[in-house]
């Protein structure tokens, strides 16, 4: 699922939200009762089970790997 950030109008906390696409955006602070604006951010997604295959004919595929490579 999509990590989504958003800023309060009102107070100024910043924070993520993990949350389904089709979910509708936050509208309001639960601190305050801001309101909220959603953020531009890098994209990340929260994904579940193993890490993917390493591309094919690369030894590296990310920091510390440990996949099988033949």
């Amino acid at each position: 699922m999509p990590i989504y950030e958003y800023l309060c109008a009102g107070c100024g906390k910043h924070f993520e939200v993990t949350q389904k696409m089709s979910d509708a955006p936050l509208t309001t602070c639960e601190s305050c009762g801001g309101k909220l604006e959603k953020q531009v951010s890098l994209g990340a997604i929260v994904t579940k089970g193993d890490a993917p295959a390493c591309p094919a004919g690369t030894r590296s595929c990310c920091p510390g790997c440990t996949h099988n490579h033949h």
